[in-house]
């Protein structure tokens, strides 16, 4: 019989005509309607809960079944065929294959005896299983078939994606495996055959209307009747200066400024954060930190010590968890903004930022997704002019302030782009300097990556006049493709905003979002 029965059901689709219990469709005439429909239309095999309607679908098809009751017991979590009377009573219906959950918990009785009665019954047994020792103990005890029916269903937040992974994992033990729960999709279908799964059952998706109503009810209301956006406390921690706002919907509701105290530590630098926002504890349901250098694992540490000096890596988002008492996420300043110059356009093609002040940073967003890690940390590549200084060094506001001073001339790189503006003809020689460093990076970025366009922002990249001079020195270059370079939409905020939609995404789904 099993031979029989797994030939039939090899590489096929099992639907599960279960409605939703005192629903309009909880009757033998609809469940008998779904089970035929779904044959029709290529179904090899069904499954079906409760003895009346197994017997009314065993009167319309001879079809497999999979047959299964469901009870809610006041001593024991198991409900599905929980009792050997259950088995007796499913065979006598007519199923041909008696499923029963198989977890390791109380239970009226136990998997082996529930295995030796379906035996018994001249049936074949399918064992509903939460994990890899499920399947274990139900394959010792003898079951034909086992299922991921339960991963998920057996304490903590319900998943809401099949666990393909579990599937993987009973194919390593038997080819009788069949992939259930939370299969929605035709390409979660697909997965789970890929996973070794030699049969797929669909349930929800195709027979519980209700269901399948609300998840694109649900969808729509997302777009239609958003709920009220979080406020976020998003922060960028510079090597000058530190911004701290509280942001709802992409709109700055307040901000302060204090000053980045550069001899400081990690912890002096969270501490002062935590100082200025103190009146808005209780306002905020999230942190997002911009910051400069490199963060990977919620993990901080400097790429260059001149424009922060961070000694070792240091745990921020799990330090500033604990201080704020919020969820944190962490990520590059230069990163940060750049998601917030891809969500603050219509342009949906890739985009590299690059930011120029007391350092040089960048960020990639390539395919609608932020590329994290190091990536963009363009800074700190090396030029043969430079030697063994990053790149960083020579196009930077330090840089613009040392060559000021150099020739003999104090004041902050602010003071020499307004004596360049002027006409003062040794400040625009350093900013010329600059921008033609600057215009060669733009082109090895155009020839390395091609986005579509390249975002400058920062206090020397925003500038008066700073792109005029790089798009000229472009231009003197004539470069096979030249890079199409403007201005931050947002302007100082793009890390700000950007973060804060980044804290909220990671907050939602637990990773960086797609535009």
């Amino acid at each position: 019989m099993v031979n029989v029965l797994t030939e039939i059901l090899k590489n096929g689709l099992i639907v599960s005509c279960q409605p939703v219990p005192g629903g309009p469709m909880d009757d033998s005439s609809s469940v008998v309607a779904f089970g035929l429909a779904a044959l029709a239309a290529g179904a090899v095999g069904l499954r079906i809960e409760s003895v009346p309607y197994v017997s009314a679908v065993r009167n319309a098809t001879d079809a497999p079944i999979i047959g299964l009751i469901k009870r809610d017991l006041d001593d024991s979590p198991v409900r599905i065929t929980p009792f050997i009377s259950d088995v007796d009573d499913l065979a006598a219906a007519g199923a041909d294959i008696i499923a029963f959950d198989a977890t390791d918990r109380t239970r009226p009785a136990s998997v082996d005896a529930l295995a030796e009665a379906v035996r018994k019954a001249g049936k074949l047994s399918m064992a509903d299983c939460s994990c890899i020792d499920d399947a274990r103990r139900a394959l010792a005890a003898g079951v034909d078939f086992v299922g991921s029916t339960m991963a998920g269903y057996t304490g903590g937040p319900e998943p809401t994606e099949p666990d393909i992974e579990l599937i993987a994992g009973l194919r390593r033990l038997t080819p009788n495996v069949i992939a259930e729960g939370r299969i929605r999709t035709p390409e979660q279908a697909q997965a789970a055959a890929r996973a070794g799964a030699f049969s797929v059952v669909v349930g929800s998706a195709i027979t519980r209307t209700e269901h399948v109503t609300t998840w694109f009810r649900e969808a729509l209301q997302e777009i239609y009747s958003p709920a009220p956006a979080p406020t976020v406390l998003s922060v960028d921690l510079g090597g000058t200066k530190t911004m701290a706002s509280l942001v709802k919907g992409g709109d700055l509701i307040e901000t302060v400024e204090i000053r980045t105290n550069r001899s400081g530590s990690p912890e002096s630098w969270l501490d002062a954060i935590a100082e200025a926002v103190g009146p808005w504890k209780g306002r905020y349901a999230a942190l997002g930190l911009a910051v400069t250098g490199a963060v990977r694992n919620g993990r901080w540490r400097a790429m260059n010590e001149a424009t922060l000096a961070i000694k070792e890596e240091f745990a921020l988002e799990a330090q500033a968890a604990e201080l704020f008492g919020v969820p944190v996420v962490a990520a590059n300043d230069a990163q940060a903004a750049a998601w917030g110059e891809f969500r603050a356009s219509d342009d949906t093609s890739d985009l590299v930022f690059l930011t120029v002040s007391t350092g040089l940073g960048g960020g990639i967003v390539a395919n609608g997704r932020l590329v994290g890690g190091i990536a963009g940390h363009f800074g700190q590549m090396r030029y043969p002019d430079g030697g063994d200084l990053p790149l960083e060094s020579r196009i930077c506001g330090p840089f613009i302030a040392s060559e000021a001073a150099r020739l003999g001339h104090s004041g902050d790189p602010k003071a020499v782009f307004e004596a360049a503006l002027a006409g003062e003809e040794w400040a625009g020689l350093i900013i010329d300097d600059v921008a033609r460093r600057f215009a060669r990076l733009c082109c090895d970025i155009q020839l390395s990556l091609d986005p579509g366009r390249i975002v400058v922002g920062g206090g020397v990249g925003l500038a008066a006049g700073f792109l005029d001079r790089v798009k000229k020195q472009i231009a003197a270059m004539s470069p096979a493709v030249a890079p199409q370079v403007h201005r931050a939409r947002l302007g100082a905020s793009a890390g700000i905003i950007g973060i804060a939609d980044l804290a909220l995404a990671c907050r939602n789904h637990g990773e960086f979002p797609e535009g």
